[in-house]
């Protein structure tokens, strides 16, 4: 299996070196057993991966697609590429691979899967760490996608309900602090999650927004005296930059509330969620049906996680000044 990683810095900088050293190395790795039904076997998989930035989540969720793929006989290449965050490399990244011809692309969020969908209606398309497919148009609905496109999302129905539900009758907060990045479309759909979440209790939103990640510490400092709880949805912007907020946090003795486990893992106090590795490789499955199989994407409906499950961080709960109650036994998991 080969493996090329870049950051589109890096890209910038090699110019048309950088081109040329991906048409030439491309097709090193093969083992010609597996391929889409148009692939003459002994050729080469290629997959194109986009990723708009890189942080545990999503970096455990390219790791559990290719893992599906290898369990499944497949033996790709992969051109990793990481936007750092900035939609003009994002789109670039997509119409390089648009123009390379790669089997397939693996697009890991909602940016990059709505940049790669923007070069190409041909190339098949799996994302993965997508909150709402049909409000970003990547699909028409959830079990017919059409298109060239499908794949898992990383939002379970019952998710931010039941984190919600868990603040207002554990902690009796009067107010929840949230951080997002507005110009995400996937933190703008969890943000208004969480209001209808909130509306059958007596708490109240306290929002602070970035465009940036260098923005997320100032913002958590700025819901201190505001917010008796904080909870990071899963926002590609703020998660990069978690642990400035889990720096004021445990310094405020404010319960940090976070999207999912690898979060938890990282210094939140709890989270309602699922592995980010799961959707990662259940996306996979889906790329072998398609590489392996010859299905098309339109035939795959997209699809939630599997499992949902309370973590809580014992660790986190002492530096942030909460008091484990034995009835949370019967509730979480725990992480020291």
């Amino acid at each position: 299996m080969l493996e090329r990683v870049k950051t589109f810095k890096a890209i910038a900088v090699a110019g048309l070196i950088g081109t040329l050293l991906l048409s030439g190395c491309g097709s090193e790795s093969t083992n010609g057993e597996a391929g889409s039904s148009d692939k003459e076997k002994g050729e080469s998989i290629n997959i194109g991966v986009t990723q708009i930035v890189e942080h545990p989540s999503l970096d455990a969720a390219l790791e559990g697609f290719k893992k599906a793929l290898e369990d499944s006989g497949i033996e790709a290449s992969y051109d990793v590429q990481i936007a750092q965050g900035d939609q003009n490399n994002n789109q670039s990244i997509a119409n390089n691979f648009a123009g390379d011809g790669v089997d397939l692309i693996f697009a890991n969020s909602t940016p990059s899967a709505l940049s790669a969908l923007n070069a190409t209606k041909d190339i098949p398309i799996v994302f993965t760490s997508v909150t709402d497919p049909v409000g970003a148009q990547l699909v028409k609905s959830l079990d017919s996608p059409e298109g060239n496109i499908t794949g898992t999302t990383d939002t379970h129905p019952d998710a931010i309900p039941s984190v919600v539900k868990f603040i207002d009758e554990q902690f009796k907060a009067g107010t929840v602090g949230v951080i997002y990045n507005s110009g995400e479309q996937n933190s703008e759909v969890q943000i208004e999650k969480v209001k209808e979440s909130l509306s059958g209790t007596d708490m109240k939103l306290a929002e602070a927004t970035v465009s940036n990640s260098s923005e997320v510490k100032q913002a958590a400092e700025s819901l201190v005296g505001k917010a008796d709880a904080i909870y990071i949805i899963t926002d590609n912007t703020v998660v990069s930059a978690l642990e400035s907020v889990i720096q004021v946090s445990n310094d405020n003795d404010i319960p940090l509330f976070v999207g999912e486990l690898d979060s938890v893992k990282r210094g939140g106090f709890a989270a309602y969620g699922f592995d980010y590795e799961d959707i990662g490789y259940e996306a996979g499955e889906m790329a072998a049906k398609i590489l392996k199989e010859g299905k098309k994407p339109s035939e795959l409906p997209v699809q939630y996680p599997q499992n949902l499950k309370l973590v809580i961080n014992k660790k986190a709960a002492e530096e942030m000044g909460i008091d484990l109650k034995d009835e949370w036994n019967e509730l979480a998991e725990f992480v020291e």
